[in-house]
């Protein structure tokens, strides 16, 4: 399985780069990272227009396209990891979007194959890609038996 987190914002060095660059090396499947600098649009609605179509440009033809928002569906880590187990088997490439102090335009969301959220409060768009790969981490403990989550 290969995976695009696409993203807004740019990681500079430190710890949360660090951790990113961590997890992101224990994975057992392809995962890129396309960063994006923030749109300098002095309206919202506009950066978040201009953001979506970075992103949704830089999703692979064929890809299962899942956008991070928190209106999005939560899930257990164990459901996480199923439903990648799903998409694995549907496809070959996955597409994960986040977008930037803004979030993403509605247009964006309603055309994904699935919105996922990590509960209703706000994170920032860089610690969120952390949370993300973190749980793929986790997620492909869980589906190989590994003991590293624990219920």
């Amino acid at each position: 399985m290969r995976i695009l987190i696409a993203g807004v914002g740019r990681a500079r060095r430190g710890p949360v780069k660090d951790l990113y660059d961590d997890y992101a090396a224990r994975l057992p499947w392809s995962v890129r990272l396309k960063e994006f600098e923030a749109d300098k649009a002095r309206r919202a609605a506009e950066r978040a227009k201009r953001e979506a179509a970075s992103l949704s440009g830089a999703v692979p033809k064929g890809a299962l396209t899942i956008c991070l928002d928190a209106a999005g569906k939560t899930l257990s880590s164990e459901a996480f990891a199923h439903c990648l187990e799903d998409w694995n088997g549907r496809t070959a490439d996955l597409a994960f979007l986040i977008g930037g102090p803004d979030g993403l335009e509605g247009s964006l969301r309603n055309g994904a194959d699935f919105v996922l959220s990590f509960g209703p409060m706000t994170w920032p768009h860089l610690l969120a890609r952390v949370m993300l790969v973190e749980q793929l981490y986790r997620a492909s403990t869980i589906l190989s038996g590994h003991p590293y989550h624990r219920q």
